[in-house]
C-alpha cells in the first residue's frame, strides 16, 4: 500500500486511444490507483494531449489544445495517464510550448510536476512494491515504449508489478527497447517503413515463445497486435494495466468479442 498518509486526489488523464479502443484500459487504471488509496476523478473536460498536431509541426493548435488540458487538470494533486507518450508530451513538451508566454509556461510547468505515467506513479510516487491480484499462469513478454523509456524513464516500474503476480514468468526480448514501428503520424506518412520494423518486432516477440505481448501504450499495442493477427501469430496483446489489475476476462486486444 501507499506509504502517502493522506489520500491523494488523483485525476486520471484517459488518453484518445484508450477512450475510443480500449476504455478498459481506463478501468483497470482507476482500480489500481484506487486499492493504493488515491481518489480518482475523470475530469470530463479533459481533451487530446495535442500531440498529433505537435508531430506535424501544428504549434498554434497545440498550444491551443495544451491550454484546455492544463485548465482541466489543475487544482488535482497528481495527474496520470496509462500511456508514456501522452505522459511524455504534457510533461516534457508542454512548457517548452509556451517559452513565449511566461504564464502559460509557468502553468504548464506546474501541470509537468504532477504528471505520471500509471506504472511510475504506483511505483515512485506511491512506492506501491506489488499488486494484490489472483495468479496468472503465463509467460509473458514486454515492449518498453519509447516516449515512455526515453522520456520518463519507465523501464523497471511495470516489471516490479508484475514480478509482484505468481505465476508469471517474465521473458525478455532480444530487443525490448527498439522501437514498434508506430511512432504516432510516422506510421501513416511512412508506411511501409513502419512495417518493416513491426515486422522486425514481431519477430522477436515470437522468439520469446511468450503467450501474451504486454506494453504501456496503446499506439505500440494496437500496432503490434494488427501485426501479429495478420501473421496468425496466437500470441495475445493486452495493456499491462489489466493484467496489473486482473483484468483479463475481455478479449485481449485486436481480437473479436
Amino acid at each position: 500500500m501507499s506509504q502517502i498518509d493522506a489520500k491523494p486526489r488523483v485525476a486520471l488523464f484517459v488518453t484518445c486511444l484508450v477512450d475510443l479502443f480500449r476504455p478498459s484500459v481506463g478501468f483497470a487504471a482507476i482500480k489500481l490507483m484506487e486499492d493504493a488509496g488515491c481518489i480518482v476523478e475523470v475530469p470530463e473536460a479533459q481533451v487530446c494531449c495535442g500531440q498529433p498536431a505537435y508531430n506535424s509541426g501544428d504549434r498554434k493548435d497545440t498550444a491551443a489544445i495544451a491550454k484546455q488540458v492544463i485548465e482541466a487538470f489543475e487544482d488535482y494533486d497528481y495527474v496520470v495517464a496509462p500511456s508514456g507518450s501522452c505522459g511524455g508530451m504534457i510533461k516534457d513538451h508542454y512548457p517548452a510550448l509556451f517559452a513565449a508566454d511566461p504564464e502559460w509556461q509557468r502553468r504548464a510547468e506546474d501541470l509537468s510536476g504532477r504528471m505520471h505515467e500509471l506504472t511510475s506513479f504506483l511505483v515512485d510516487v506511491l512506492k506501491i512494491q506489488g499488486v494484490q491480484t489472483a495468479p496468472q499462469d503465463v509467460k509473458i513478454t514486454y515492449h518498453d515504449s519509447c516516449s515512455g523509456l526515453r522520456e520518463l524513464g519507465v523501464k523497471g516500474q511495470p516489471r516490479q508489478l508484475l514480478d509482484s503476480i505468481g505465476g508469471l514468468e517474465i521473458v525478455e526480448m532480444q530487443t525490448p527497447e527498439t522501437c514498434c514501428g508506430f511512432g504516432g503520424t510516422f506510421c501513416v506518412k511512412y508506411g511501409e517503413v513502419s512495417t518493416d520494423i513491426v515486422g522486425r518486432k514481431t519477430a522477436d516477440i515470437t522468439a520469446t515463445g511468450a503467450d501474451l505481448l504486454l506494453a504501456g501504450d496503446m499506439g505500440c499495442l494496437l500496432n503490434m497486435a494488427g501485426k501479429l493477427k495478420r501473421e496468425g501469430s496466437p500470441v495475445q496483446v493486452r495493456h499491462v494495466a489489466e493484467v496489473l489489475a486482473g483484468m483479463t476476462d475481455l478479449p485481449a486486444i485486436g481480437e473479436s468479442k
